[in-house]
Formats: C-alpha cells, sequence, structure tokens
C-alpha cells in the first residue's frame, strides 16, 4: 500500500480483518512521511503487519531509484518509531524455514530448535542433530523476504527496466485488458530473476520477470477474477 493511498486501502483491507485503531492509523500516516524524508527514498509503502505473542511487527518497505534492488523493510511496534530490518542473505532464508512457532514479538530474542537429520539411507539410520539459533530481528527480515520472492506478484507491464538497468515504475501502464487478467502468464514474480538473460533485458525492457504460470508445480498459484462482485 503506498503511502498516498494508505487510507484507502486499509479500507479495502478490513474487510479481511486487517484493522488499525484511529490511533496506530494516524501515526502510521505522519511517521511515513517522516521516513520517506529521512531515508531519502522516492516513495513509502506499508507492507503489512505480523502478529506476535507480545507485540505486532508493523512492516513498511521504502523503495529507492530501483523498485526491486532499492527496496529496504523497516519494522516498528507502535507506528511512530523505525527500525531498518538487517540485511537477508540466502543462509538466513534458509535458517528462518527450519525454525518454527509464532514470533514473540521481542525483537532481541534468540530462538533456538533442534533439527534432527539422517544420515544415509536404509530403515536403520545414525541421526545428527543440530541447534539451529536466529535472532528474531533477523528471522522477521528472512521471513519478509521470503513471502516476498514467494508471492509478491505483478501485471506485465506495470514496470519495466531501463538501459540503465533499473527497475522503475511503468507510466504509461494502464492496466491489463479484461481477456488477459484472466491469464496467469500476464503476471509476474516481482523479484530478480534466477536466471539473469542480458540480451532480454536490452530487446524486452517489459517481459525482464518470470511469469507466475512457469511455477512447478503447475497450479501453485490460483488466479480468481470478481466482475461485479461476481466469482
Amino acid at each position: 500500500m503506498d503511502s498516498e493511498s494508505l487510507s484507502l486501502n486499509l479500507e479495502y483491507a478490513s474487510s479481511s480483518g486487517i484493522v488499525l485503531s484511529v490511533e496506530k492509523r494516524a501515526s502510521l500516516l505522519t511517521s511515513l512521511t517522516l521516513v520517506q524524508q529521512s531515508y531519502k527514498f522516492h516513495r513509502v509503502k506499508f507492507w503489512g503487519i505480523i502478529k506476535g505473542i507480545q507485540n505486532d511487527y508493523y512492516i513498511i518497505q521504502g523503495i529507492g531509484k530501483d523498485e526491486i534492488r532499492g527496496r529496504k523493510g523497516l519494522y516498528s511496534q507502535d507506528c511512530v518509531d523505525w527500525r531498518l530490518l538487517p540485511h537477508v542473505d540466502e543462509t538466513m532464508c534458509v535458517k528462518s524455514s527450519l525454525l518454527p512457532g509464532r514470533f514473540t514479538g521481542d525483537p532481541s530474542f534468540i530462538l533456538e530448535h533442534k533439527v534432527t537429520n539422517r544420515i544415509g539411507k536404509g530403515e536403520i539410520t545414525p541421526e545428527k542433530s543440530t541447534i539451529v539459533e536466529m535472532k528474531e530481528e533477523e528471522r522477521l527480515a528472512a521471513v519478509i523476504r521470503r513471502i516476498d520472492e514467494e508471492v509478491a506478484v505483478v501485471p506485465r507491464g506495470a514496470y519495466m527496466r531501463t538501459p540503465l538497468n533499473e527497475v522503475v515504475a511503468n507510466k504509461s501502464f494502464q492496466g491489463l485488458s479484461l481477456p488477459e487478467a484472466k491469464q496467469l502468464k500476464y503476471y509476474y514474480h516481482f523479484k530478480e530473476p534466477e536466471v539473469e538473460d542480458v540480451n532480454k533485458t536490452i530487446t524486452q525492457p517489459i517481459d525482464f520477470l518470470t511469469s507466475i504460470d512457469q511455477d512447478i508445480p503447475k497450479g501453485k498459484l490460483q488466479l480468481v477474477v470478481i466482475i461485479n462482485d461476481i466469482v
């Protein structure tokens, strides 16, 4: 949700049970402007909320010149004071996928979990146990990245890659046609392609992302189009 249209989008989201108090909403609207100015972001958007046992995490993303590589995540527990999320690497993503349970709401909390793996094949095989440790702040950043990589989706043409290799919003994009909107191939994962094709970037500045219809297994993502409130 972009900060400019946050109030309206929160109204839409309220039908799904995502509701902010009047105080939280006012604090969020004010602080997003301050964050944008402080970090010199091109724009700031409200990513969402991750619920914790003691406290919740409110997540925003600041967008730089590049819409993908220029993203930085910040979190807050009061919608006033914001902290940058730590940088996430592949090791952190793997560790976060091994940790069960809810977030506590304490960024400094160290979560420990015992992981047991079998060594070799056969019915009787030795087991090796390791302890996985991760700070909750790091786990939070890793989970957000995994969510973005798995389900952040944009329509074809909404973004383009410039000759300077920067991903920017396509100002001429006016939406998909109805026939296009009903097909998975017109929706792209909003992340860097796993296999970079330099020639494709130059010759096809719009089709540089990976279409969700290529996901394995087929049917992993489903598309529902609602027209006049009729599915």
